[in-house]
């Protein structure tokens, strides 16, 4: 009898099937391929910051979301989360060494978002032009013109 599973064609594929290795690749690339955590990491990367310099390198993130990243980045151990007692308080992050073995990739992948970031949007708009003039035709072909 066949196997319903598929030979793998590459190493690659072969560790994200349905094994652990597969499902901590998923989740791994989960939080670490999300809107805002690379964008952290490769901030943190110059070194410590406090929340409001974190905030302030990273446009466009909400208070809620940087809070809310940075306490799933800490969970992970890929940064560190130091409160200070002092008035008024001062908390500060920093990549652990497991958070710095990040940088490398995720300045690899932004590199490579800025080098294509144009043909990508062409692309889009390509797709986007064709699937339009499909259902175009598609509701005008569903439509029939009636004598008046």
């Amino acid at each position: 009898m066949m196997s319903s599973v598929p030979t793998p064609l590459s190493a690659y594929e072969g560790s994200c099937l349905e094994t652990d290795e597969g499902r901590a690749i998923r989740d791994i690339l989960d939080r670490v391929g999300d809107k805002w955590s690379l964008l952290i990491i490769g901030t943190l990367s110059a070194g410590r910051l406090r929340f409001g310099e974190l905030q302030s390198h990273i446009p466009g993130i909400s208070q809620r979301m940087l809070t809310l990243t940075l306490r799933q980045l800490e969970r992970d151990g890929l940064l560190t989360r130091t409160a200070h007692a002092e008035v008024p308080p001062r908390v500060e992050y920093e990549l652990t060494e497991t958070g710095r073995t990040l940088i490398e990739p995720s300045t690899a992948l932004a590199a490579w978002a800025i080098t294509n970031q144009s043909l990508i949007a062409a692309a889009r708009e390509a797709f986007d032009q064709t699937a339009a003039a499909r259902a175009k035709r598609r509701a005008d072909g569903g439509q029939r013109s009636h004598p008046g």
